[in-house]
């Protein structure tokens, strides 16, 4: 599995799993929880969450998912921008911790810019980084300009990565904000890496171009297009499955290698930004 490392010095995989809608529907959670725990066994051992997700629900299903493999994870989640206050911070994490089942979350970003100060946001984290109740923070859903912001808050020169909508088909980001964050080694963290709905994936797994890269690697257009992300430098990504066979799935893509051919049919069909490109949030 490749791994990428933070600017903490912290290695971890480039492939993960994230959780959004996970633990809210009953009949589902037997396989979502089979889901996690194999994901685990193939090496997808970073787990991305938040507060958000189910108002909780999708962090107390990855306590039950994982129990006594606590150890083996690596836990990322989400503070909402209203609870990001120095105090609203603190208390939203220790919810968090509580729901998870564990004394600390790896990786604690701050879901989408809002108004209160990153300066206040940034002292939370610090305080609770001090107390050993997180060990790296980051922010997610912010675009170049707010990425400088960060960086002159104090503690900003901490952060440990920006978790953005990034695939084949919003490659808006690789015009500025990639760049940036390479320049001042902040790895990206990839969510909705094959879209974020089927509506949204109409027309885009079935591009004759991604299926014929497909077709040559004997794998499926969503494993091209996990694979295209893992291509690309300094990338976590973290692509949701709901049910077994989709985390096996998702592995696999993991052990594709795109061929300089491949990448220039991916770049014809899905071409790169020429120009700024509004961030994409979901």
């Amino acid at each position: 599995m490749k791994t990428i490392t933070l600017p903490s010095g912290k290695t971890v995989p480039a492939l993960g799993q994230g959780t959004w809608k996970m633990g809210e529907i009953p009949s589902r959670r037997r396989d979502e929880i089979a889901a996690l725990q194999l994901g685990m066994d193939l090496g997808l051992t970073l787990i991305d969450t938040a507060e958000m997700y189910g108002d909780g629900d999708a962090e107390e299903l990855i306590r039950e998912a994982i129990g006594h493999r606590r150890d083996e994870a690596y836990y990322v989640s989400k503070v909402y921008p209203f609870n990001a206050s120095r105090r609203g911070t603190i208390e939203a994490c220790e919810r968090s911790l509580r729901r998870l089942g564990t004394d600390r979350i790896d990786l604690y970003l701050l879901h989408w810019p809002g108004s209160i100060p990153l300066d206040e946001t940034f002292e939370a984290f610090q305080k609770l980084q001090a107390d050993g109740k997180i060990l790296d923070y980051g922010v997610s859903n912010f675009d170049t300009r707010g990425m400088q912001r960060c960086y002159a808050a104090n503690g900003g020169d901490r952060i440990a990565t920006n978790q953005i909508l990034y695939n084949l088909v919003r490659r808006g980001v690789e015009w500025d904000l990639l760049p940036w964050q390479r320049q001042h080694g902040i790895p990206v963290m990839a969510y909705s890496p094959i879209e974020h709905s089927p509506d949204e994936q109409f027309g885009f797994l079935d591009d004759p171009t991604l299926e014929a890269v497909a077709h040559r690697h004997d794998a499926t257009p969503a494993q091209i297009a996990l694979a295209w992300l893992l291509h690309q430098q300094d990338v976590i990504v973290i692509p949701k499955a709901g049910r077994p066979e989709h985390v096996r799935e998702n592995a696999r893509a993991a052990d594709i290698e795109l061929t300089s051919q491949d990448l220039s049919e991916l770049d014809e069909a899905f071409p790169p930004p020429f120009g700024p490109t509004p961030l994409d949030m979901r």
